[in-house]
Formats: C-alpha cells, structure tokens, sequence
C-alpha cells in the first residue's frame, strides 16, 4: 500500500474533504492550491470550509457505507398487496384507494402494469352489488308523474316562496292552455308539468337550468310541478328542441286572454325595442348585430321585445328575426295583437333605427299613434344649429325625475319621402345632450309637453330589459339555437307577468319595483311544508314582509290545486 498516495488521492468524499480542510486549517495552504489539488473549484471549497465552521462541534465525517445505497424497490415491496387485493376481485381504482388508506400511494395504470405481469386478466363489469361500499353521488329518481306521492307526510324546502304562484296558475287552464298549443309532453311527463318545471326555474331566477341538479332532491321543487321530482337537465335542455314554433304564439295569446281573470288588464300603449342575445359561439349562420351593454357589433340573435307601457310587463317577444326582415316585426307584432284583443294598439314608441318612413306611413293609416326619433343626419344638423335663438321655445316637463326639465324646442311640420302627408317635429335642446334630439311623431295636436314625457318613459322598457336580463338571465342561454332561444323568451314572459300580477296584489310600492326586489322580499323564503288528506300546508318563518301577504289576503287563501289531486293549498304566515 503506498501511504503517501492514499493521503494525498482520497478514495472517497468524506475522506477528500477531510484532508483538503486539514490543508487549510492546519497546514495554512492557499485555497486556489487545495481546490487545484482536489478537484474542487474555488468557490465551492470557499462553501465547503464555510459549512465546516457553522458545523458547531456536530460531526461534521461520517464514514460513507460500504458499496452503494440498498435501494427499495416500490412496486416489488407491494406486489404482493396487490395480488392479494386482486384475489379478493376488486378493480385496479378499488386497489388504488385501498393502498392509499395505507398510505401507500400508487396509480391505477401502475397496478395494472402489475397484474398483467402476473398474468391476471381484466376483470369482467360488475354490477352495482359486487361493488366495494363508497361515496358516490346519490341518484335521484325517474321523473314519473304516475310515482307522484300525495299522502301525509312533511318536509323542508328552499323552493317555498313559489308556492305562492300557485294560486295564480291553479285559476287559469294551464293544462289546457299548454295542450292547446301543442307543447310536447309524455305520459310520464306530460306537457303542462314539462312546462311548469322550467317554469319554476324562471321564477326563482336560476341562471340556466342545468342548475337543476344541485336542486334535484327538493321535494318543493317537484310539488310545485306536480311531479315526483323534477326532470333532470338532460330533458330540460332537450324539451326546447321539440317545440314547435307556430306553438309561441299560440301561447301567448291564450296566456294573455286567461290572465285577465286575475286582474291583468292590457294597455293601449306599448314601448317596441331590439335587444341583442351575445352568442360566443362559431354558428356561421348568426349575424353581428349591436350590443348596447358592450357598444359593438356582436354575432348573436336579434330579440322584439313589446312591453305593456300599463302593467310594465312582456307581451310580446320573437327571435326569428334577421337583419333584412327586422324592419317588419312591427307589422308582425300589430298583426299579432288584432288576432289576440281583437283591436289595434292606440299607441307605440320606439327608436329611432326600429323600422322605415313607409311602415311610418302604414301604421298612420291605420290609425295608430306613434311617437319615434329621427336619425340626426349632418344636413338636419346644420339646419337645426342654423335656427335663431330667438325661435326657440322654452317649456316645462311635469311628472319626470330628471335634472334637465326646461328644455328649448322647435315645433314644425315636415315631410318625409314614403310618408304620406306631414309630420309633426320637435328639435329639442337642453336634454343633456351635446346635439339637439330629433323627435318625430303623427300626433298633430297634442302639447310638446306631453309627447316629449310620454317618450321619457319609453325609457322604462330598456330599464325592465335591462331588469330581465339580470334577473331572468336571458343573456345566459346555453344554446344559440333560435329556437332555444324564443321558448326560452317565452318562459320569461309568462314568468315577468306572473311577477307583476302577484307585485300589484301586494301593492306598497311593489308595482313598479324590480324583479330582484320582489324575489328578495318574497319569493327566496324556506318553508315547512305538510301534506295531509286534503291539503297542502305550506309555513313560512317570520319574516319583515309577511304582513304584506296578510294584507293581501294570502292567509285565507284555499285554493285547490288540480295537479295535487285537488288538495287545497293553505299558507301559514309567521308573525
């Protein structure tokens, strides 16, 4: 053995480090000499003596084991648990969770890397009791009006508030009305029941209705429908597709006749708009049309909306609309309402862009008012600038919250190429806005005073749009399908209207509140319900706005319900 060799060339790590420090501790050589010797860069022998001074006294040598590490080999050390698991005919994921419960973890793939080494072979598909026990998510059962339980029992639902719709839905033939219009329906989920499923849905405000199944096990939900649990959001998504679509306007008509029993009168005055439903999908058939809320031109489906100016509800809706036939819903929609009241509406409002001169002409001829603006062209600009100040007159605004109530206006009469006859024009100023406002209108005689506040409130409808769209989430489809699209419109008229219905009967300012409001105050209630031999209990907590209910009479009501086998409903309000 040369002793001179096995100092100065260390066979191992420790050894090395062991006599490069004693060179530098003891024998005072230069770093750059040591490190040059054994292999060390500078830097890393300068750590290297910095970690043997904060050794503080530990031991800082330990003798490396003989040879290399033993390794463990993992799947070696649980094959045998794993074989054994597989004896007892349990899956690869059922192996997995066991060893996992051990604190072992190994995946799926892995074992069955194992098993084939081994020579075992897939297990056939087991039924559900040959299954190991596990969390699972529970089913619910079938959607089955024939399975619909009716006798005595109690339960709790979140879905209370929507019980006190029904007294509304139970005084119309809705079943008869859904029939009518030839809604499609089974024998295990006829039409009507289809329809006040989804129907629920709109009015407890849910944002699509594939929300349902977080709610499938409510049993309030599925009362209400007259069902044993409400369908699954496969039938929902589904049921829209099968509808046809001479069906919407059979409907409506029908719901609007049958709705006069409970204090729904129509108006003579309606408010038209455009609203744009945002599609994010690659549909190649949708156009662009503007999107207010983003001011940009979007792919999406063009909607006419109608709102009853009176009782500030959706009367009409259509989304089969396109860029060249959007000027002529407006026909549509008076055609729609002579065959619905027998009558011509006395009055619409509505933009500017809404439809042309020659249908202007149309609807004078027939007798029915209007009230619109007129598209501000450079030309009319500068002949409106171009008036003296002195020709302006001043008039006062009555009856309307806003800040600018003395506007300047210019009243004149006017022809317009494809009208026949004149027209009567206001420039007005001093509205808030940097250009004067062009209005346009066949009343001849009314005062400016009260055409220009009747038009004000024409901003009610973007308002209840707007309102509709938050809370009955129509931007929120989960399809682009036109005809998704209008039974989805239409939910949300029968919906809105039974909101207003049930706002005018509670009265104290909720006639003219917000959907979000009334569901706030009233609708999002838990509650109690018993079934008995011949009622439906249903029993609120105390709340701040039950007295309202009293004052409305809904603690003496006894309505029976047809699709609860008669059972008379009967409200329990907590004081």
């Amino acid at each position: 053995m040369n002793t001179e060799k096995f100092f100065l060339e260390p066979s191992n790590s420790t050894h090395r480090q062991y006599e490069a420090l004693r060179a530098y501790f003891v024998d005072r050589t230069p770093q750059k000499k040591i490190a040059g010797r054994f292999g060390y860069t500078l830097n890393s022998f300068r750590v290297l003596c910095c970690r043997f001074k904060k050794s503080s006294g530990k031991q800082f040598f330990v003798e490396p084991s003989k040879g290399p590490l033993k390794k463990v080999d993992k799947e070696e050390e649980l094959r045998g648990k794993i074989i054994s698991l597989r004896k007892r005919n349990l899956s690869i994921y059922d192996i997995s969770s066991t060893l996992k419960a051990d604190g072992k973890s190994l995946t799926p793939p892995a074992i069955s890397t194992i098993l084939k080494e081994e020579g075992f072979a897939k297990l056939p598909r087991r039924g559900d009791e040959e299954r190991i026990e596990s969390a699972v998510p529970e089913k619910a059962a079938v959607a089955n009006v024939n399975e619909l339980d009716l006798t005595p029992r109690t339960f709790n639902t979140k879905f209370g508030g929507l019980f006190l719709f029904l007294p509304m839905l139970a005084k119309i033939p809705f079943d008869a009305m859904i029939r009518d219009a030839g809604l499609p329906g089974s024998g295990m989920i006829p039409a009507s029941h289809a329809v006040r499923s989804i129907l629920a849905l709109k009015l407890f405000g849910n944002a699509r209705h594939t929300h349902v199944m977080s709610n499938v096990f409510d049993q309030g939900l599925a009362v209400f429908a007259g069902l044993n649990v409400i369908p699954k959001s496969s039938f929902l998504a589904q049921y829209s597709c099968r509808v046809n679509p001479e069906s919407y306007p059979i409907l409506m008509r029908s719901w609007f006749d049958a709705v006069k029993g409970l204090g729904y009168a129509h108006g003579k005055s309606f408010d038209l708009d455009f609203h744009t439903i945002p599609s994010y999908g690659e549909d190649p058939l949708l156009q662009k049309h503007y999107l207010s809320r983003r001011s940009r031109s979007q792919k999406g489906i063009l909607a006419f909306v109608a709102n009853d100016t009176k009782n500030r509800a959706f009367c009409y809706v259509n989304a089969d609309l396109r860029k060249e036939n959007q000027n002529d819903e407006i026909l549509r929609f008076i055609e729609f309402w002579r065959e619905k009241s027998g009558k011509l509406p006395e009055e619409l409002v509505f933009d500017s862009t809404f439809t042309t001169y020659q249908h202007l002409n149309k609807l004078n001829a027939m007798g029915i008012n209007f009230i619109t603006l007129r598209r501000r062209g450079s030309t009319e600009l500068d002949r409106i600038n171009a008036i003296p100040t002195s020709a302006w007159r001043r008039i006062e605004l009555e009856n309307v919250t806003r800040e600018y109530r003395t506007p300047r206006i210019i009243d004149e009469k006017i022809c317009l190429n494809g009208y026949d006859g004149s027209l009567r024009q206001f420039s007005i100023k001093d509205l808030g806005h940097e250009e004067p406002t062009v209005m346009i209108t066949n009343y001849l005689r009314k005062s400016p005073a009260t055409i220009i506040q009747r038009y004000a409130r024409r901003m009610l409808i973007e308002n209840n749009i707007a309102d509709a769209v938050d809370f009955f989430h129509m931007d929120a489809l989960s399809s682009t399908v036109a005809l998704k699209v209008n039974f989805d419109l239409t939910a949300t008229i029968l919906a809105s209207t039974l909101f207003r219905i049930f706002a005018a009967q509670i009265g104290n300012g909720h006639e003219t509140a917000k959907f979000s409001r009334i569901f706030r105050n009233f609708i999002d209630a838990t509650a109690r319900v018993e079934i008995t031999k011949r009622e439906v209990i249903v029993g609120f907590q105390k709340r701040a706005h039950n007295p309202m209910l009293f004052n409305a009479g809904y603690d003496t009501l006894r309505t029976p319900i047809p699709w609860l086998g008669n059972k008379r409903l009967k409200f329990l309000l907590g004081r």
